[in-house]
């Protein structure tokens, strides 16, 4: 299946999500720091980044310019329970693939990570 990286600065939200995806037989990578996660993907391909938008020191889009720049190609998905029309932009500016509000429920999580990597085999 898919290498996923999972970054929330709330270490709960981390196990939540990498379980779910772990069962669907994702290998999930799950970082609490900003940095960790992109000096992880500087040395490991990862087929999705599930971000979240306010973490300690970076935003999620800050991000996700960061992991663009590293690895081009990678799907994402930004999850926020602080939805605005301005962060929306930034993120589908960068190409993000999905903008959720959290909180997510299972199946809605699922699917979009479903179709997130669907994308990335059409590519």
């Amino acid at each position: 299946m898919a290498e996923i990286l999972v970054l929330d600065d709330v270490l709960d939200a981390t196990v939540l999500v990498g379980k779910i995806l772990k069962k669907k037989g994702h290998v999930v990578h799950t970082f609490t720091e900003e940095d960790e996660a992109i000096a992880f993907v500087r040395t490991h391909p990862i087929d999705l980044a599930i971000l979240d938008l306010n973490l300690k020191k970076m935003t999620g889009i800050e991000v996700l310019a960061a992991l663009k720049q590293i690895r081009p190609t990678t799907r994402s998905l930004i999850l926020t329970g602080y939805p605005t029309v301005e962060t929306a932009r930034e993120a589908i500016s960068l190409g993000v693939d999905e903008y959720c509000v959290k909180p997510i429920d299972r199946t809605d999580l699922e699917e979009k990570v479903a179709k997130a990597l669907a994308s990335q085999l059409k590519d």
